[in-house]
Formats: C-alpha cells, sequence, structure tokens
C-alpha cells in the first residue's frame, strides 16, 4: 500500500480499538479511490464489515468511527458519511506534498522496496535456438522477460536472469552440417545443403569469416571428422549474434547455460538415475516412462524411447533440477505459446524429484503479428526470409518495441502496428510517454530553484492528482511483481503522463510567483523521476530532449 493508505489503515485500526475496544488486523481494512471526485480522495466500507462482528446501524457504527479518529495524524481534511455507511476521506493537501519531498531525496531509489529475507528468483526467458536469427515471438518474450526481472529487483527480490541454451540435439548437427556445406561452396566446392539444413544467410556470413581465419585447412579433412569444428565454430557464432542483438535491444542475461554442459557433467544421468531410484519410472513395450500421471498430467511421458534415445524432457528435467540445487527459492519460465501442453508433465517432473508445483511457474507468451500498412508484415526487405528482431528495430525502434510489447498482458495475442510505433504523435503511448518526460526537463532546465522547505502552496486539484498517483507508484511495483503482470506498468506510464499534462495545461510554473514557483518546479521534478523510473521498468528510455 501507498503511504496515504498505509497512514489511513493504521489510524483506522486505531480508531476502532479506541472506539469499539476491538483488535482489528490491518488487512481487514480496505481502502479504495471513490470514481466520483466529488466522494473525495478516498474510501472505506469499514462500518459496513464491522456490523457483522458489532451489532448496530452501518451508519452509527460509520460516525462513531469518524468520531475516534485523529485527522492530523492520518492527514485527513474532512470525513463524510455516505449511503449505507461508506466513510468519505478528503485529504489534507499539506499531508500530500510531503510526498514531493521523499520522491526528491529517494530519487534514482523512488519505488524500490527493501526487504529483510527476500525470496530468490531465477527467471527464464527468450532461450531461442541458437540456428538464426530472433523472431518477433522472441522479441516479445525478450521484452516481457526483462521488464519483468526489471520489476522484482525493484520490489525486493533477489533475481537471477537466465538463458537456456539448446546446443545439443539434432538442430546444432543441422547447423553444423548447414555450416561444413557454406564453408565449402565457399572453398569452390559443389557440395549440398542437408534436408533438413538451414538455408539462412547468416550461415553464408559465417561461413565466409571461418575461410578467412583457417583458409582452404577444412576442405579436405574427412566430413565426420571435420563436423566437431563447424559445429563448434557456428555455435559459437549463432551464440555470439543472439547475445548481440539482445543487447541492442537492452537484454542481458546473468547465466548462459549449455544443455550440452548438462549431459558432459552427467546431471542428465544423474537425474535419471534419481527418478528411476525412487520408482517414478516404468518400462513398456522398449520404452522407460516417467509417471506423471501421480502428478495430474493427463499421461505419462516417455524419457527412453525403444531405440534407447533421450527425449527432450528428460534434459529439460536434468536443467529444472540443477537449477533448484543452486540454491533458487522460486523459478520462473517464461515460454511460448506452443509450450502450453509442456507446462504439467515439466511441474509433475518437478514435484517427482521432491519439490513443491509452486515453486516452478510458467508463464506463457502469445505470439504478436507485426503489421505495417495494414497488412501484416513477415518478410524481411533486407534478407527476403521471415522478420527478425533486427528488422523491428530498424523499422520502429528499441522503445516503441519494447513498451509496445510489454503493454499487453503476455498470454493474450497482439497486433504490433509498426507504423503507429514509429509515429510521432500523441496517438503513439511511447512518444506521448516520452514527450511528457522531455517537457519535464525542459521546464527544470529553464527554472532555477532549490528544493522548498514545505509545501503550503501546493492545492491545486491537478497537482494533488500528480501527488495521489506518484504515492500509488512503491505499491504498483509491488503489485506487478506478484502477479508478475509488467503491462500494468504501462498502464501507469500512461496514466501518470496524462496527468502531467492535464497538470501542464491548468498551472503556470515558469512564470508564477515565489514561493509557488520553486514548489511548483519541485512538483515537475518529482513527476520527472517518477516516470523516469516507471520507464526504465520497461526498458524505455526516458528522452530529455524530443
Amino acid at each position: 500500500m501507498n503511504m496515504i493508505e498505509q497512514a489511513l489503515k493504521t489510524e483506522l485500526q486505531h480508531a476502532v480499538y479506541k472506539a469499539f475496544s476491538l483488535d482489528l488486523p490491518l488487512d481487514d481494512i480496505i481502502i479504495e479511490v471513490p470514481k466520483l471526485k466529488e466522494h473525495g480522495d478516498y474510501s472505506t466500507n469499514l462500518a459496513m464489515r464491522l456490523v457483522k462482528i458489532i451489532k448496530g446501524n452501518p451508519r452509527a457504527l460509520a460516525q462513531t468511527l469518524v468520531d475516534a479518529i485523529d485527522f492530523k495524524v492520518a492527514g485527513i481534511k474532512s470525513a463524510e458519511i455516505a449511503g449505507a455507511g461508506f466513510v468519505n476521506f478528503k485529504m489534507d493537501e499539506q499531508f500530500l506534498s510531503k510526498i514531493i519531498g521523499l520522491i526528491l531525496e529517494a530519487d534514482l531509489t523512488y519505488g524500490q522496496t527493501i526487504q529483510q529475507d527476500p525470496l530468490w528468483f531465477n527467471i527464464e526467458y527468450v532461450s531461442a535456438n541458437p540456428t538464426g536469427d530472433l523472431h518477433p515471438g522472441h522479441a516479445r518474450g525478450a521484452a516481457i522477460g526483462d521488464s519483468l526481472t526489471r520489476i522484482m529487483s525493484k520490489a525486493g527480490f533477489k533475481v537471477t536472469r537466465e538463458y537456456y541454451l539448446n546446443d545439443a540435439g539434432n538442430q546444432i548437427n543441422n547447423m553444423a552440417r548447414s555450416l561444413q556445406a557454406r564453408y565449402l561452396q565457399a572453398c569452390g566446392i559443389n557440395a549440398a545443403l542437408p534436408e533438413d539444413g538451414y538455408h539462412g544467410k547468416d550461415l553464408i556470413e559465417i561461413a565466409a569469416d571461418l575461410k578467412i581465419e583457417v583458409q582452404e585447412s577444412y576442405k579436405d579433412l574427412p566430413l565426420d571428422e571435420s563436423l566437431p569444428l563447424f559445429r563448434n565454430y557456428g555455435l559459437e557464432a549463432e551464440t555470439n549474434k543472439l547475445k548481440e542483438d539482445l543487447k541492442k535491444f537492452r537484454v542481458e542475461f546473468d547465466v548462459w547455460t549449455s544443455e550440452q554442459s548438462l549431459y558432459d557433467q552427467g546431471l542428465v544421468k544423474k537425474t535419471l538415475d534419481t527418478l528411476i531410484t525412487n520408482g517414478h519410472t516404468y518400462t513398456s513395450e522398449g520404452a522407460l516412462f516417467l509417471r506423471t500421471t501421480d502428478y495430474e498430467d493427463d499421461k505419462d511421458r516417455v524419457l527412453i524411447k525403444s531405440d534407447g534415445s533421450y527425449t527432450y524432457i528428460l534434459p529439460d528435467i536434468a536443467y529444472h533440477l540443477n537449477k533448484k540445487q543452486r540454491g533458487y527459492d522460486k523459478l520462473v519460465n517464461l515460454l511460448g505459446a506452443d509450450h502450453h501442453g509442456y507446462i504439467a508433465r515439466l511441474q509433475a517432473a518437478f514435484q517427482a524429484l521432491g519439490y513443491q508445483k509452486e515453486d516452478l511457474s510458467v508463464d506463457i507468451i502469445q505470439m504478436a503479428r507485426m503489421i505495417k500498412d495494414g497488412e501484416e508484415f513477415k518478410l524481411s526487405k533486407r534478407t527476403g526470409k521471415a522478420v527478425a528482431l533486427k528488422d523491428l528495430i530498424d523499422e520502429a525502434g528499441v522503445d516503441a518495441l519494447r513498451y509496445y510489447f510489454v503493454s499487453r498482458a503476455s498470454d493474450t495475442h497482439m497486433d504490433l502496428d509498426l507504423d503507429m510505433a514509429a509515429k510521432q504523435s500523441s496517438e503513439n503511448p511511447v512518444y506521448y510517454a516520452q514527450y511528457a518526460h522531455a517537457r519535464m526537463c525542459s521546464i527544470l532546465r529553464q527554472g532555477e530553484w532549490t528544493i522548498p522547505s514545505s509545501f503550503e502552496c501546493i492545492t491545486h486539484e491537478k497537482e494533488i492528482e500528480l501527488i495521489k498517483l506518484m504515492a500509488d507508484f512503491p505499491q504498483m511495483i509491488s503489485e506487478c511483481a506478484l502477479s508478475r503482470a509488467p503491462h500494468k506498468v504501462c498502464l501507469y506510464i500512461q496514466k501518470l503522463a496524462t496527468a502531467f499534462h492535464a497538470f501542464y495545461s491548468e498551472c503556470v510554473v515558469l512564470k508564477e510567483e515565489e514561493p509557488l514557483r520553486s514548489q511548483r518546479l519541485a512538483l515537475v521534478k518529482a513527476t520527472q523521476i517518477t516516470l523516469r523510473n516507471a520507464l526504465d521498468l520497461i526498458g524505455v528510455e526516458a528522452l530529455e530532449k524530443m
């Protein structure tokens, strides 16, 4: 809760004890913002709730409650009983304006929550195969995942950002064989791409770089002997390209975990042995099954096929066991919509290893369609192939992409209008928010001021609206973190930008007389700090000039 609601709840708690000799938990007291401004700044239905405990008329109980409130301590200007027993509060402007000083003092840390013993979250997102460019689905997952880690860190949790590199299996072997063919072609040999090979331009470029490095020294090696060389070179090159593209998108990771490393360390075999030893498996028709139906999955899952090869879920189980053994309290995976059916089996396997289901959460990221000139934007003008993250950045820029990708709940489909995202008008919510920040910075550059000792002149309706919104900022962050809903930050940003534009249209700042001038400049600075910090939560630059 924000500091205003905290003050109201605390004083109401005291008033209930004073009036009725009743110890009421703070969480039982509900504070709301009335829909109509004439009903005040905040309201409570506490008197009606008390009827269940204390017999009596709710309006009479409300009056007794109001009589017991210390208005000064709670920062209340007036209280009015309405309807069946609601109590509407009008807050004292001087109490509210103290928030300005708190924000100015906190600056970059405003909104930060300090937890005494925070949970440690491992959040895995993107995790695209290192075989080509990132597509819009990966881009949306990157924007949402990175924003979530920023929000959860600001809310006081320990957070590790992790990328799971799928560098084992057939897709990497296909990439290696494709690179091998491209290298031989670069050496003048008519080599055919494998049937399941990768035809992207990137492998042609990687092959050209390899030829520069090693000349034709790999040309005459037996194909089986040279394949590991191409695998390692291609994997490193593709991974570096992923990291470069993500960095341009302002997304970086603390940990990159290799799937191959799980095999190399024997973790996959150890995990399999644990599941077998603990009686969670059985054999049928030559295949080894995991009893995931014991944990609410719709059918048991194959771990080892009848030909002796592992299914993809086995290394994934080993990977999640490895993450838990590294000490994380909670694991969160952000996965594409095509993984929806994967959730139950993974959580079942997690429980079979002895962990709680709620310690592993999976959030689904739905695909986003790119729209340009009124049509779906599927192909890159640069390559003629599927549109990649780098193409999107060229079309709309990082700020617009990150904002739009985060602005909708992750489990909903979205159409991203690239023309609107690049538009410089108030119709574009990114531009609207950045323009508000740039306007604040312009005002502050023009006005010399010192932090006022008091804010007795801050009484205008639009000023108070701004202050109440800024007071909500820390609580908004906590709620977004707990619900893993970064899109709510975008809603907050739009509310704050709208409130500032409304304030600016009605309240003179630079041409006002002192002390109101300095006090309003302080309010502008506090708003600028809050908006900047909010934009940073979703990785959008707070522009100082536009």
